[in-house]
């Protein structure tokens, strides 16, 4: 896949749209508008405004958007946070906003007439959903996680996918925080137990968690800082990650996972869903770990292997464990968790010293606010623009704005297979 940049000439579009299984064209010079009164149109004032400008010289920025404004239409599901709607609707956008996901056939009819997608982790963009999308140019995941759409389909057909790997890592991180402690508390039963009128004080398998060894799996954005985070509470930190990479404050990298488990008192798992990492702690990972040691996953709920966990508390291998991501997760709120949505799910219920918690790790109203602005402000770049900074599935392009000074100029974004010629085959500059 490549973005070639047509900068700094006169050019124009043919009065014919190429868009194929082939090539997409979106850019500043993609003439998605059906009305008939379409012309340049700048963007309503709003938060994201300020965004478009990065000339960094204060002359005017050239809004470049041969389309009326208000034709781009975003269809935003799973109840997107407020703040992410401001910057879309700031733009003069039409929005339409929904609170849960939709079932396949559904959404394929609300796909077909959209510009815009925005979803979080339940709404599933397969081939099937995307080839009906013949009017879409970018998806937008309010979330970390991308395997909920297919990438690899989505730029073969030209339409970028943006997601937000940062904004909740903050909020991962103190929900592990808190699990590690209340786990070497045993706090989860102990609260069960009083709510049912049983008064349980004991001290017998609680332990503080100063001088314990934390294991991190995957030291990207939500492990580092977890790291921090541990060590203020006096824990050491050991984390392993299939690249090297530099540690913070006293933090030290082992070279195999099997280094990590046999070390670690906790082990907490932040991954992504690759082949790599499907069941990557099962039976053989659970006999290499300590005995009484716990276990943490908030990454994806493939990547721990479920009955084996289940097998090892039962042993007493493990002490513990907190558990916010499986392997099959419901599709809304209400009494899903039963044996009909994973066949072990009553089995796990039934632990003692289990601590299950539906998918929150960053459901906080700072993490969903500052998700909602990021992916926005990169939907409304590329649109407006033709910016890909960020996007998962295609190279980055994030070039300067042009300025009112430079009349003739345009710029535009092709997007294409890396054939030699395909510009001049496609007819789309004179």
């Amino acid at each position: 896949m490549t973005l070639s940049n047509a900068l700094n000439g006169d050019a124009k579009v043919n009065g014919e749209s190429y868009t194929n299984n082939l090539t997409h064209t979106v850019s500043a010079s993609f003439s998605v508008s059906s009305s008939p009164i379409a012309t340049y149109t700048s963007p309503s004032p709003g938060k994201a405004g300020s965004l478009l400008a990065r000339t960094g010289t204060g002359t005017s920025v050239k809004q470049l958007k041969p389309f009326a404004t208000e034709d781009i239409k975003i269809l935003l599901l799973e109840n997107i946070n407020k703040t992410g709607r401001e910057v879309l609707t700031a733009q003069g956008y039409q929005v339409e906003y929904l609170k849960s996901s939709l079932p396949e056939d559904e959404l394929i009819e609300k796909i077909r007439d959209v510009h815009v997608i925005g979803i979080r982790s339940k709404t599933k963009l397969t081939a099937r959903v995307l080839r009906e999308a013949k009017n879409l140019l970018v998806v937008g995941c309010f979330c970390i996680g991308t395997n909920q759409v297919d990438t690899q389909f989505a730029a073969q057909h030209g339409v970028a996918v943006f997601n937000s790997p940062f904004s909740n890592s903050r909020s991962v991180a103190e929900l592990v925080i808190g699990e590690i402690i209340a786990l070497a508390r045993q706090l989860g039963d102990r609260s069960s137990e009083l709510h049912k009128g049983t008064w349980n004080k004991v001290s017998s398998g609680c332990w503080e968690i100063r001088g314990k060894i934390l294991g991190i799996i995957g030291y990207g954005h939500i492990g580092s800082q977890l790291s921090v985070l541990a060590e203020a509470m006096g824990m050491t930190v050991l984390f392993f990650d299939a690249v090297n990479l530099m540690a913070m404050g006293t933090a030290k990298q082992v070279p195999t996972l099997e280094a990590l488990l046999q070390a670690s008192d906790f082990v907490t798992c932040h991954v992504p869903e690759l082949p790599e990492t499907h069941k990557m702690i099962s039976s053989q990972e659970f006999g290499q770990m300590k005995t009484g040691s716990y276990l943490i996953n908030a990454s994806r709920g493939s990547v721990i292997d479920i009955p084996a966990l289940i097998d090892a508390m039962r042993a007493g291998k493990v002490a513990g464990a907190a558990l916010d991501v499986y392997p099959s997760e419901p599709g809304g709120n209400g009494d899903y968790f039963n044996n009909e949505l994973n066949s072990w799910a009553e089995d796990l219920r039934s632990l003692k010293n289990i601590i299950l918690t539906p998918h929150i790790g960053g459901s906080t109203e700072e993490a969903q606010s500052a998700i909602g602005v990021e992916v926005s402000e990169a939907l409304v770049r590329y649109v407006n623009e033709g910016a890909t900074l960020g996007a998962v599935n295609m190279p980055e392009v994030n070039l300067r704005s042009l300025t009112m000074d430079e009349p003739n100029h345009v710029r535009m974004i092709y997007i294409h297979h890396n054939v030699p010629g395909v510009l001049r085959k496609g007819k789309i500059l004179h």
